[in-house]
């Protein structure tokens, strides 16, 4: 009994839960999916913790002359209240309740799914993330939920949500940008392309303030980025040997065809040095990793 009560905690899988979601968050035009019954829209309720907190007014009234037009064709996905009788709180489907009640609708199609608590979070952050307009630090925000609150990792999400892996980790690489920058990012005064060059420049605040200015592209952005930190590197660093003896340069090639990767190291006089190895993309990268936790 115990060990069954323990499997129903960690959740049905993302798996299961995305197939729910993709049921519910469905484009009107695709094949409708047959609701459990009609319940009456004011036996309906949001859910609290719904992480989406804003809902354009236009889109919203879109959808409302759509629902007055055609009717509301996919049905919400709800469970039954925690607190109220004969009440029932959205799983997925809160902007088409939303528009539903703009065009005085007075019963939605719902499927009823037995979630607890955490799974109803869970489905509410993967449903957002799969919106149409959503922007590049809101998808970002919502990878980091799932991996901080779920322990899903890179792999997983780019599976279930078929993304590709590096596709999310640029994507949450975003949020190390100063607050200043995320806020221009959110507001689509920078694009993500942009705002990915900018966590490598010396001065990405002012540099953000050019391309607002000058309206640069990604790749002009890149290359005042890489210029910025190359004569930054010229004026710090200190001074280098002008050639490494033979031994060390057979030891980096050693290294270099072991490992598969760039190695390079940095030896003085003095018995100290420092040893740097550089991959090409994030695949190496997690080489690297996994070659290094071999060692523990």
């Amino acid at each position: 009994m115990s060990e069954k009560k323990e499997r129903r905690g960690l959740g049905r899988g993302l798996s299961a839960l995305m197939a729910d979601v993709n049921l519910g968050a469905a484009p009107q035009e695709n094949a409708p999916r047959r609701a459990d019954f009609y319940v009456p829209i004011e036996k309906i309720e949001p859910n609290p913790d719904q992480p989406r907190r804003t809902f354009a007014p236009e889109a919203l009234q879109e959808l409302a002359a759509s629902i007055r037009e055609k009717g509301v064709i996919q049905p919400l996905i709800v469970r039954k209240h925690p607190g109220r009788a004969e009440h029932y709180e959205i799983v997925a489907g809160e902007r088409r309740w939303r528009a539903a009640q703009m065009a005085q609708v007075h019963e939605l199609p719902v499927i009823v799914r037995d979630f607890s608590d955490t799974e109803v979070l869970e489905v509410a952050i993967i449903e957002n993330i799969q919106r149409a307009d959503l922007n590049p630090l809101e998808e970002a925000l919502g990878y980091r939920q799932l991996m901080d609150r779920f322990g899903h990792t890179q792999e997983k999400l780019a599976e279930a949500l078929s993304k590709s892996r590096s596709h999310i980790a640029n994507l949450l690489r975003l949020l190390q940008l100063p607050d200043e920058l995320q806020e221009m990012l959110r507001e689509g005064r920078l694009t993500a392309g942009h705002a990915r060059a900018l966590l490598t420049a010396d001065d990405p605040h002012g540099l953000a303030r050019q391309i607002v200015a000058n309206g640069l592209s990604v790749r002009e952005t890149e290359r005042l980025a890489k210029k910025g930190g190359e004569s930054t590197k010229k004026s710090t660093r200190s001074p280098r040997p002008t050639e490494k003896d033979a031994d060390t340069r057979a030891l980096e090639a050693d290294l270099s065809a072991a490992m598969g990767m760039s190695v390079a190291i940095d030896h003085q006089p003095d018995g100290a040095g420092r040893v740097s190895i550089s991959y090409k993309d994030l695949d190496q990268l997690d080489q690297l990793c996994q070659l290094l936790s071999n060692f523990r």
